[in-house]
Order: structure tokens, then C-alpha cells, then sequence
């Protein structure tokens, strides 16, 4: 039997710094000769929402913290999301700790996300 619980993050604003930190799974330290293990994400469903009359794009990169090298778009890229539209996104994307979902928008306080998923242990 699964013990994952299911989570939501989010609504969360998309900045214009395509570096924004958006989801890192934590990490499990402490107690005594147990050993430590991190937590891992796996994201079902993101909704990216658009609230202005003009459509506005966003993109996604899964890396390391505040980065987005060329090579690691994982959702979107430069996607275009209509006026008064949204943008969504089903799958079994996972993320573990060393992993952060990084990202941002065209436009600020246009675009604003919520994030669906699983959260367990490695």
C-alpha cells in the first residue's frame, strides 16, 4: 500500500525572473540511528491561470535552485496562455530533493499556478 500523501502548493504569483524558485521537495534529517531519507514530489496536475485581458506566456525548467540552463524546460516554453484562459498540465512528473522546479512569466501578476500532486518518501 502507497503511503504518499497527496499535497497542493500554490496558488502561487509567476514573477518575470524565469529563475523563481516554484517547488523542492524537502528534505527528512534528525532523530537517532535512523538513518535520514529525502522527500520526493511526483506533480499530477498543474493549472497555470491567467487573470488579464491579454494572453501571456510562461516557462518551466526542472534544475538546480534558481537556475534554468538551456536543455531543462520540463513545461512550457515561452507557451502562451489566452486572456481569461488557463493552461494544464497532467502527468507523473517527479521531482526529488535535489530537484527544484524553476520558472516564471511574461508578465507580473498575471499569471498564478497551483500545483497537484503526491509527496513521499525516498
Amino acid at each position: 500500500m502507497a503511503a504518499n500523501k497527496v499535497f497542493r502548493s500554490g496558488p502561487i504569483a509567476l514573477g518575470t525572473t524565469l529563475t523563481q524558485n516554484l517547488l523542492n521537495p524537502p528534505t527528512a534529517a534528525g532523530g537517532v540511528n535512523a538513518g535520514s531519507s529525502a522527500a520526493y514530489i511526483i506533480i499530477r496536475h498543474l493549472r497555470i491561470v491567467n487573470k488579464t485581458t491579454s494572453a501571456v506566456t510562461f516557462s518551466l525548467f526542472l534544475g538546480a535552485t534558481g537556475a534554468n540552463a538551456a536543455g531543462t524546460e520540463v513545461i512550457g516554453q515561452a507557451t502562451s496562455v489566452g486572456a481569461n484562459s488557463a493552461y494544464d498540465y497532467y502527468g507523473a512528473l517527479r521531482l526529488d530533493a535535489a530537484d527544484f522546479l524553476v520558472g516564471g512569466a511574461g508578465q507580473a501578476a498575471a499569471l498564478s499556478m497551483v500545483i497537484e500532486g503526491e509527496i513521499g518518501i525516498a
